[in-house]
């Protein structure tokens, strides 16, 4: 998973860039925390654009902590980075207080109870304290339309995140009011990158195509299972690596809350 993330980083970058521009332009922010920092493409780019601020990067995984940690220390910003090791779902931790922003990216809808977090996340915010909550509206993809593969194993990936995590898709909107949070705006971010794409693209379509196959065999056709075995191979014609079709398609809903 750490280099799926990290592989996502990269390729997105600009893309994840421009989210924390976005937010960064509804004012400042000296204490953050990241929720769900995982290997650190957000806390980096917080650190980066609030280039005063300092970050708290949360998350229940050491390992991804480390790494963490390491990227932070390769680009000369681990001064103003700290890491808690924390499971938001056994409670909050008291050293997340005060807190101008609250960054978390795709981590929500993996909370066992999101609607409990959301009123610990209202508790932690400072006076002016701001929420910047994005959630995918749909996986990545990467391929053309075709025989439909890709439409087949999202059908069946949403299928079984349903039962997974069945806050994936939740009623957002309302779930922020209940918790006394008012949404100061809402947007949707979309990204498409084609030909010529850089050279991690392809690692990072093989790395998520693997993850799915792996993750799916028992819910995909047999024939589809092989189609995507094909897609992940190093070589071969089908392989993503060598594939000249290849395009990266991503979508995201961000929104901006505070308390009401």
């Amino acid at each position: 998973m750490a280099e799926l993330l990290e592989l996502d980083a990269e390729v997105l970058h600009d893309y994840h860039a421009g989210i924390v521009a976005w937010v960064r332009s509804q004012g400042p922010a000296t204490r953050i925390a990241d929720l769900g920092a995982g290997t650190g493409a957000g806390t980096l780019e917080l650190l980066t654009q609030f280039d005063t601020a300092t970050v708290i990067a949360v998350d229940s995984d050491a390992a991804m902590l480390h790494r963490l940690t390491a990227n932070a220390a390769a680009r000369g910003l681990q001064a103003r980075v700290r890491t808690l090791q924390a499971d938001l779902d056994s409670g909050w931790p008291a050293e997340l207080d005060g807190l101008d922003l609250i960054w978390a990216a795709n981590s929500m809808h993996h909370m066992a109870d999101p609607p409990r977090v959301l009123r610990d996340i209202r508790a932690a915010l400072a006076p002016g304290g701001l929420l910047a909550m994005s959630e995918l509206d749909s996986f990545p993809r990467f391929l053309p339309p075709g025989d439909g593969l890709e439409e087949r194993t999202h059908r069946a990936m949403t299928r079984r995140r349903e039962q997974d995590m069945p806050h994936l898709g939740a009623d957002w909107d309302v779930l922020l009011a209940a918790a006394g949070l008012k949404i100061r705006v809402e947007r949707r971010f979309e990204v498409t990158l084609t030909q010529p794409l850089p050279e991690a693209a392809a690692r990072y379509a093989q790395s998520s195509l693997r993850r799915t196959r792996d993750g799916l065999a028992d819910d995909l056709d047999p024939a589809d299972v092989e189609a995507l075995t094909a897609l992940v191979a190093d070589d071969g014609p089908e392989s993503v690596r060598h594939r000249s079709d290849l395009t990266v398609r991503a979508a995201r809903t961000v929104w901006l809350a505070e308390p009401a």
